[in-house]
């Protein structure tokens, strides 16, 4: 079985783990933790990062940093994972879902304004597979009505928008380095700090709601609780395994945009002969390889596929459910109709992507879809 998702070894984390396990400290906020936060806010020139044990926590730390209340809403796309919405729930907010673009899984940009109420206190926009969002057109809707924007940055790390690293953009950014990810460290987050009101409370609320970083800093001669917050941090051992990762980010990088082409030129004669759909990168955007999907004409046919290329020995998978069809969302809102999302949450199909994927198996698995439509 060719699997969906393989997690590696690429340079020196077993050797940087061991390392940090002799230096005699493994909690957070240690040697690694310092040199990924750093190597982060050199290569995205942001104002200030914190790593956090998964993206969900950099989200739930956003929540908290722009201060979601009971009545407030949030916008969210609904084909989007869980946490993008539940981080802001947990703080009281409304979500409001918004549709995908017809074109493109990423949230239908010019559908936003119609969205904002008077109560709407941010926005989250998700870069599906590492795809930009058009920002330009949320910004100014940000400025405009005076919301905070949110990036879930999850799947995008070394992407851009106009040259612009994305998780930058927006007051906030978050990111993933869950395993399926291009960087990983098993389960791991980090969030972006672009404003420099939410600098100072980011550390507390890091740091369980105390002002740990400023005494260690020697701001403060002692310390206690200030504020709310979590334990966020994550430990030094996911640390020193992400900043060996980071140091190949490059090679990593290339190797999986050799992957992706392959994929792209192995099954766009399909396309072209209108069997299913590729996935697009906007004029303003740039292909980080997250992922490779496609979309199928139905739910039917992408069904028929997925068992197709499992008899194969091949595991593709399909992705989210929208979150407005949901069992929880249904039990405190009406749900509504987003054309766009329920037909990715039907039609695309993600194939296996990970950076030990052979070139053989790449053509394997695109034969196999074409032995498939051929049939």
């Amino acid at each position: 079985m060719i699997p969906f998702n393989k997690p590696f070894l690429i340079g020196n984390e077993l050797e940087y783990i061991k390392e940090s396990v002799s230096s005699g400290k493994i909690s957070g906020n240690g040697n690694f933790t310092k040199k990924c936060q750093s190597y982060f806010e050199l290569n995205l020139g942001v104002k200030k990062t914190l790593l956090t044990t998964s993206c969900t926590d950099a989200l739930e730390m956003s929540a908290m940093l722009v201060d979601i209340k009971p009545g407030d809403e949030v916008i969210v796309p609904s084909y989007t994972f869980v946490s993008s919405a539940l981080a802001f729930v947990r703080q009281g907010a409304k979500i409001v879902f918004a549709d995908s673009r017809i074109d493109h899984p990423g949230i239908d940009e010019d559908l936003l304004e119609d969205l904002i109420t008077p109560r709407t206190k941010a926005v989250v926009v998700v870069h599906y597979a590492g795809v930009a969002c058009d920002m330009d057109k949320i910004m100014e809707l940000s400025k405009r009505y005076n919301f905070y924007v949110i990036e879930d940055a999850a799947q995008a790390i070394d992407s851009y928008y106009k040259g612009k690293p994305l998780g930058t953009i927006g007051h906030l950014g978050t990111f993933s380095f869950h395993e399926t990810k291009n960087i990983i460290c098993g389960e791991g987050g980090l969030l972006t700090i672009n404003d420099d009101r939410f600098v100072d409370r980011a550390e507390i609320l890091w740091e369980k709601g105390t002002n740990r970083s400023a005494f260690f800093k020697g701001e403060v001669n002692k310390y206690g609780w200030v504020d709310t917050g979590s334990s966020f941090l994550p430990s030094e051992l996911i640390a020193a395994f992400l900043f060996a990762q980071l140091e190949n980010l490059k090679m990593i990088q290339k190797k999986r945009k050799e992957i992706w082409q392959a994929y792209f030129e192995g099954l766009k004669e399909l396309e072209e002969n209108k069997n299913l759909k590729l996935g697009i990168i906007p004029e303003y955007a740039t292909n980080n390889a997250h992922m490779f999907y496609v979309i199928t004409k139905n739910q039917l046919e992408r069904d028929e596929l997925i068992s197709f290329l499992k008899n194969k020995g091949i595991h593709s998978v399909f992705h989210y459910l929208c979150l407005h069809k949901s069992e929880y969302y249904k039990k405190i809102s009406e749900p509504k109709e987003l054309v766009n999302a329920q037909k990715y949450d039907q039609c695309l199909l993600r194939l296996p992507f990970f950076y030990e994927l052979s070139n053989e198996e790449v053509k394997f698995i695109t034969n196999s879809i074409k032995t498939f439509y051929g049939e």
